[in-house]
């Protein structure tokens, strides 16, 4: 089921609040919400979620770089966090160094297809974790609502477009609005001849009445 293999819908890596590399297979304002995440983390060694409507941003931060993930608030905490203790492993044995001072994005091109991958191979790897380590994995890790974190007027819509989703309800929309125009057509169409019945009685009185007139004269 491809919805359940990428439960996680968005990750990245930065420096601070610099992005480095990031991934998703989805459209949306990610990147505006989690810049104002990223702007918003002052210690740099934490475990915490936020919530943000029926979405969770899960982040480890260690050694000066972030690592964070978003996910569907149902898929719960074990496997994000599993997925980012993956990521962080793979990024620190081969891109530290060159992380420390790249550009923004400036790893994309060779740490989004690790993102990827791993996005993937999440779900198939919590169905064979231990139940004591799932339950460490998360154990002490803070979850905040992101409505306490962000400023009054920083409020943003997160927007997740699921195209699959979105192309259903396109469909159902198309014919509804089809069913509707043909309805109102018909509707329309049934009072023109209504009111063609009432012009014409009205003309065939008028004529009978001026033809009893003319008669009587």
């Amino acid at each position: 089921d491809p919805t359940v293999a990428m439960s996680i819908i968005y990750a990245l890596v930065a420096r601070d609040s610099t992005v480095l590399a990031e991934y998703t297979d989805k459209t949306g304002n990610f990147t505006t919400v989690t810049q104002s995440i990223l702007e918003k983390i002052t210690d740099s060694d934490t475990k915490i979620s936020y919530v943000y409507d029926t979405f969770m941003f899960h982040i480890v931060a260690e050694g000066g770089f972030v690592y964070l993930c978003m996910a569907d608030q149902d898929f719960g905490r074990r496997v994000p966090f599993q997925f980012l203790h993956a990521i962080k492993d793979i990024f620190r044995a081969q891109f530290a160094d060159r992380g420390r001072t790249a550009i923004a994005y400036g790893l994309n091109k060779q740490f989004a297809p690790v993102l990827k991958q791993e996005m993937e191979r999440a779900p198939q790897q919590d169905r064979v974790s231990q139940v004591k380590q799932e339950i460490e994995e998360v154990k002490g890790v803070m979850v905040h609502n992101i409505e306490k974190v962000l400023e009054r007027g920083d409020r943003i819509e997160l927007l997740v477009d699921k195209t699959e989703a979105l192309d259903n309800q396109a469909q159902t929309f198309k014919k509804r609005a089809t069913k509707l125009k043909s309805a109102m057509w018909w509707k329309n169409a049934k009072l023109m001849i209504i009111l063609a019945v009432v012009v014409i009685a009205i003309i065939t009185v008028i004529v009978v009445v001026a033809v009893e007139k003319n008669k009587k004269k």
